[in-house]
Formats: structure tokens, C-alpha cells, sequence
């Protein structure tokens, strides 16, 4: 997980995984999104692909890069003990409790009086 950490530490890589995030690109066409050299951005591609965020698959002349959720996952299930949940579970679970009462209130009782005409 430290090499994940490394990785995603660096604002351009954060920004390549937001460009694979919608589909797989070459490495030129990442590249030249950036204002930095393609060297520059051929080795932030490295440390992606080397952390295992990124996958790549040569097709012909050109490489494809694709993100690789799996270290992603693992980081988000780490980080996740530290989230405070934000008290919406609870507000739900009171609003399903307040529905429920309410369609019982508002369903018509039926008595005994009634339950006898309706068997006559």
C-alpha cells in the first residue's frame, strides 16, 4: 500500500488516474494533455503501472493504459475506518420507522362489529 500511497502522491498522477478513469488512452494521447515532456509523463506511467494502479497492453506500435481498481479498492477499504460516517444511515432509518407509522396509522382498523357484518 506504501507504493499506492507514493504513487497518487503526485498531482499529475492523480490526474492521469482521472483520465483512465474514462476509458483506456495511449500513452501519447496522456501525454499530450500535459505541458511536461513525454519522458516526463512516460515515467509517472511507470510508477502507476509499477504501484499496480495502471495496467498497460501493447497494441501494435502503441501502448494502451487502463486503471487497475484492485490497489484502489484495497486504499479505499483502509481509508474508509477513518470516515465518520455523517449521520444519514440514522436520519434514513428514523424516516423508513416515521413511513411505517404512518400507513399503520392511516390503514382502516377494522372492528368486531365489522368483521361480523362482513361474515353475514
Amino acid at each position: 500500500m506504501d507504493d499506492v500511497v507514493r504513487a497518487i502522491a503526485d498531482p499529475v498522477r492523480r490526474e492521469i488516474l482521472v483520465m483512465l478513469h474514462g476509458g483506456r488512452l495511449t500513452a501519447g494521447q496522456i501525454a499530450g494533455r500535459f505541458e511536461i515532456s513525454r519522458p516526463a509523463v512516460s515515467r509517472h506511467l511507470r510508477v502507476l503501472r509499477q504501484s499496480g494502479l495502471v495496467r498497460d497492453e501493447l497494441a501494435g506500435r502503441e501502448r494502451l493504459y487502463e486503471i487497475d481498481p484492485g490497489q484502489l479498492t484495497q486504499l479505499a477499504v483502509w481509508l474508509a475506518q477513518f470516515v465518520q460516517p455523517l449521520g444519514w444511515e440514522h436520519r434514513f432509518d428514523a424516516l423508513e420507522t416515521e413511513v411505517h407509522r404512518t400507513r399503520r396509522e392511516r390503514r382502516p382498523h377494522s372492528t368486531s362489529d365489522e368483521a361480523k357484518e362482513n361474515t353475514a
